[in-house]
């Protein structure tokens, strides 16, 4: 068992929770937000796991705010993070629904290219949001990128109706809204959502009304029931309500298009929304419940549904029948779940999967350790400490022979990683 501190200056370091490895496992990228605090960070920067040496990768400037950043799998390395509106004021200053993605590329990371294309008056535009984009994975292929998403025409409308979705942004579509509003702006991505909520959900039915923590499954994809492949798709998250009207969070699976063009087909509503609607998936996607639990995905501690490369076992937490939280997996075809873990104190955090599909790292009994997948057995990868690790982020390298994470030290959390 040994750890090595990373970090170590006053300030709080972030790690995103997945994708926070460049694709050499060499540097860890982070934010620098105070842990658990406001969003009031204005660079992005990385580390390096051998040498220490660290790097300023991006400086916001005219008063905005960065963070929670995420690295492409593969070369040449991109940088996906939050970027706050610039030069803020009273109408308009960061919030859930007032802030954009933003890509920087190697070598040159000095100009941000904005992800997602901003169009806030009518007729708005297609492949455009009226919002604020948040969590920015890229695909294990690159490709594209999911997001979580909040709207600001809804908001202003009436904020119950800014219901939280999920949504995918498409390279090589760039989208260009008339800018009518001095806070519209241009996306170098074709952005849709691919989940739907509604307001007010049906009791004891499938309808949600909230979209959140997703995953692409699968390295490729996955297998279908029928044995054929389903190259695109995620897992998230969604707030359904119990027959006696609780939230009840479940499991639910989108089924994306194979083809980037058919991210452009409109379904039965627009896919820019209208100004009493929120933006609608294309043509064909449609989400499918996937767990029928009976007490709900685990709330606490926050996790964000994680898909084994073979996309096959979909991880996620929820309670025993002693109440204690542990690690379960069901397919992306649905059945009834798994129970991996057997922890008499429970899970402590958000988890990965390791390349090889074998294991998983989380915080448990205040350690990082190594889940088996198949045996349920935990190897203990740090000493157990007064402190648990936080809970945000435990993360393996791309060559699956590190974990990244933070501990609180006094003020600030630090980076550390294990072998």
């Amino acid at each position: 068992m040994t750890e090595k501190q990373l970090t170590s200056d006053a300030r709080g370091h972030q790690l995103t929770n997945i994708n926070v490895w460049t694709p050499d496992s060499q540097w860890l990228v982070y934010d620098v937000r105070p842990h658990g605090g406001s969003f009031t960070g204005s660079t992005i920067e990385r580390v390096n796991v051998v040498t220490g040496e660290t790097q300023v990768l991006y400086q916001a400037k005219d008063g905005a705010n960065v963070g929670v950043v995420s690295v492409s799998p593969h070369e040449p390395v991109r940088y996906a993070f939050i970027h706050g509106p610039e030069k803020p004021d009273a109408s308009w200053r960061y919030d859930f629904h007032h802030r954009r993605g933003v890509i920087v590329s190697e070598p040159a990371c000095e100009k941000a290219v904005t992800l997602d294309a901003m169009d806030i008056t009518t007729p708005f535009t297609a492949g455009a949001l009226r919002g604020g984009t948040h969590v920015h994975v890229f695909s294990p292929d690159g490709s594209r990128l999911s997001f979580t998403y909040n709207d600001h025409v809804m908001r202003e409308r009436d904020p119950g109706f800014d219901l939280r979705n999920v949504g995918v942004a498409i390279s090589g579509y760039p989208v260009t809204p008339p800018k009518q509003h001095p806070r519209e702006y241009d996306g170098s991505h074709f952005s849709v959502l691919v989940s739907e909520t509604t307001h007010n959900p049906q009791p004891g039915s499938d309808e949600i009304n909230r979209a959140y923590e997703e995953g692409w499954i699968g390295q490729e994809g996955y297998t279908k029931a029928d044995g054929s492949r389903q190259r695109w798709a995620l897992a998230f998250i969604g707030d359904t309500l119990s027959v006696h009207g609780e939230k009840h969070p479940e499991i639910f699976v989108v089924d994306l298009p194979e083809n980037d063009a058919d991210f452009q087909r409109a379904g039965d509503k627009p896919l820019q929304g209208t100004p009493e609607t929120l933006p609608a998936p294309p043509a064909g996607v449609k989400q499918r419940r996937i767990t029928f639990t009976e007490k709900g995905i685990a709330q606490h501690p926050r996790h964000w549904l994680r898909v084994s490369p073979d996309g096959g076992r979909i991880a996620f937490l929820m309670k025993d029948s002693r109440d204690v939280v542990q690690v379960w997996r069901v397919s992306p075809n649905g059945g009834e779940p798994v129970q991996i873990s057997d922890s008499e104190s429970g899970i402590q955090s958000a988890f990965s999967w390791s390349p090889d599909g074998k294991s998983l790292a989380l915080v448990c009994d205040n350690s990082v350790m190594r889940l088996d997948a198949e045996s349920g057995e935990m190897q203990r990868l740090t000493q157990r400490t007064e402190i648990a690790p936080c809970a945000d982020a435990v993360v393996y390298s791309p060559d699956g022979s590190k974990v990244a994470f933070m501990r609180q030290c006094g003020e600030f959390a630090q980076i550390f990683v294990t072998t």
